[in-house]
């Protein structure tokens, strides 16, 4: 499976913006999520992304690309703005499609699989004649996860263990869609959050996402189990490589001490 994954708008088009929030961030957090879930847990899938940074990129750029490509589904990842009432997840395929397209199968089996991770209200399964959708020689869709301008969604939308989830559902549903194979040796990224005060053990924050991949490929190689997550600081977004979560800070404190003995020195704990 061939995915083309386009975290919406980026650069100078911050997207939708409010409660402290901007959407082309979001986008790309999730998205990056995605990837390394199908990367990490899934056989024969490939993933390229419309943008993997904080770069100006044009819709047609986007479709031209996927098209050119050979993809086999187009997913685009925004979340949605309107007046502060307004909330919740729904997504889009092309409005010219009919519902026993391919597209609108699609549409149906990621959605359910995402209202099932992301506490949002469900707004539905719709069609829109936009540009990804209509300009692309793929299946596409685009799915809306939440308001950024709703001050509940977007209490969601600032817990990374929410856009994990939400990664995790888009996961699910292309895995079902793709009939997609799990590896072997594929190791589950933990999507709840662990009840009460945990311990999450980072071995290097970065602000290049490949720097961060690269040291979690490192900390694989050395039998960590490790994933990339992002982190927005002073509007700034960061790539760490996490490698643990842990109920018990002593449990903690003796991976961190496994992790500096093996070569990482920079590693630190989050509580």
């Amino acid at each position: 499976m061939k995915l083309y994954l386009d975290p919406g708008h980026g650069g100078k088009d911050p997207g939708a913006e409010g409660n402290g929030l901007r959407e082309k961030d979001i986008t790309l957090d999730i998205a990056m999520r995605l990837r390394d879930i199908l990367l990490n847990d899934y056989e024969k899938v490939e993933v390229k992304l419309s943008r993997t940074s904080d770069v100006t990129k044009s819709l047609s750029a986007r479709s031209s690309e996927a098209n050119a490509w050979g993809a086999d589904l187009y997913l685009s990842i925004h979340m949605n703005a309107a007046d502060r009432s307004a909330c919740g997840y729904e997504d889009y395929i092309y409005s010219g499609l009919s519902n026993s397209s391919k597209a609108a199968n699609y549409q149906k089996i990621i959605h359910d699989e995402v209202i099932k991770m992301n506490r949002l209200k469900d707004r539905g399964l719709k069609k829109a004649n936009f540009h990804v959708l209509r300009e692309t020689t793929m299946p596409a869709l685009l799915t809306e996860n939440g308001f950024i301008s709703n001050s509940q969604d977007a209490v969601l939308m600032k817990q990374p263990s929410w856009r994990q989830n939400v990664a995790q559902g888009h996961a699910n549903g292309l895995a079902i869609a793709f009939q997609l194979q799990k590896k072997k040796n594929y190791s589950p990224v933990l999507t709840i959050p662990i009840p009460g005060k945990s311990y999450k053990i980072i071995a290097g924050s970065f602000q290049s996402f490949d720097n961060a991949k690269n040291r979690v490929t490192a900390l694989q190689a050395k039998g960590f189990k490790a994933l990339v997550e992002t982190a927005n600081i002073s509007d700034d977004i960061w790539y760490r490589a996490q490698a643990g979560v842990f109920s018990n800070r002593e449990n903690a404190e003796q991976r961190m001490a496994h992790l500096k003995k093996s070569g990482f020195k920079d590693v630190f704990i989050l509580t």
